[in-house]
């Protein structure tokens, strides 16, 4: 039988498989396509101290080989999530990775000291990367000290590993990884969506009513796959990739980058079964090539050593 199973930390995942945060809600319109428990683990939609209805529509519009979204953070509350979301998740033998955002620092810590008592969850993911709210989110992500001073903070109210979910939208993304693994982060997750704006062909308007939003999707991947591979070697904490991942190929060329698990965002809207789909293809992979899932972590990075050594 093929061994899929990856040890990091606060998650004993069944396989490196995971749907990103933000694109798969608390996973109720999913049970109804499989069982949740053959993911290796949720991460859930963002949560911050309040309901948030999110931004003015529209706010997802298509690009040519991706999406476009300014969502706004859209969330029921704290309250909500651990009254109501995260008992329908515990029918399922699945870790969950809460994602913590808010407006200021005290938000955060707010929601992580409460959520990470959960009984099911097993670890957080700092949210420090959304492009599409007015406070909170990318400022803190986008300023290396900032950064710094929230990881800290969080992981002293924290009751589980602390994962730092990385911008794109900087201009030195190996810094910020440095600076959160030196503030006390257990791994990092990357990347966000890229600021990008869609247009109205007749009128010139922006499509979306937030006017810029985060892309996603394919057009991405490129950009997400050299960030891991940069970030992944200058850091000595685990990374958890995505970014335009679509299919079991894709997953192979993040975890070759040096992720040592991969989430599937976008994907789902258009194919609900992406994660069991990609999950079987990895599978798949393992089996035929008789190796172990560790030997393909980093496998890019370690060839390319060889040849340099030559």
């Amino acid at each position: 039988m093929t061994n899929m199973h990856v040890s990091l930390p606060g998650l004993e995942l069944k396989n490196p498989i995971m749907p990103a945060s933000g694109c798969f809600g608390f996973g109720r319109e999913y049970a109804q396509f499989y069982d949740l428990s053959k993911l290796g683990a949720i991460m859930v939609k963002a949560v911050t101290p309040e309901m948030r209805r999110g931004n003015a529509t529209p706010r997802v519009a298509e690009t040519e080989s991706g999406m476009l979204n300014a969502i706004g953070l859209q969330n029921p509350g704290l309250e909500a999530v651990m009254e109501h979301e995260l008992p329908f998740l515990a029918d399922y033998d699945v870790p969950i990775i809460a994602n913590v955002a808010g407006k200021t620092p005290e938000d955060y810590v707010e929601v992580a000291a409460k959520i990470s008592q959960a009984p099911n969850v097993h670890a957080l993911e700092l949210n420090v990367s959304c492009p599409n709210v007015k406070e909170g989110g990318i400022q803190f992500g986008s300023d290396q000290e900032q950064l710094a001073m929230l990881t800290r903070a969080v992981k002293e109210v924290s009751e589980v590993p602390v994962y730092v979910k990385l911008s794109p939208n900087v201009t030195d993304i190996v810094g910020m990884a440095q600076a959160a693994e030196h503030a006390g982060a257990d791994g990092l997750t990357m990347i966000n969506t890229l600021i990008g704006m869609q247009l109205d062909r007749r009128t010139g308007k922006p499509l979306l009513a937030n006017g810029r939003g985060g892309l996603s999707g394919p057009a991405i991947k490129p950009v997400a796959i050299r960030m891991v591979y940069d970030v992944s070697q200058a850091v000595s904490i685990p990374v958890i990739g995505m970014g335009g991942v679509s299919t079991a190929e894709d997953a192979l060329d993040f975890m070759y980058a040096g992720a040592s698990a991969v989430a599937v965002g976008t994907a789902n809207f258009t194919n609900p079964m992406a994660c069991m789909d990609i999950i079987h293809g990895l599978e798949t992979f393992i089996h035929t090539e008789n190796i172990d899932i560790g030997d393909i972590v980093g496998r890019s990075y370690r060839a390319c050593e060889t040849l340099s050594s030559r």
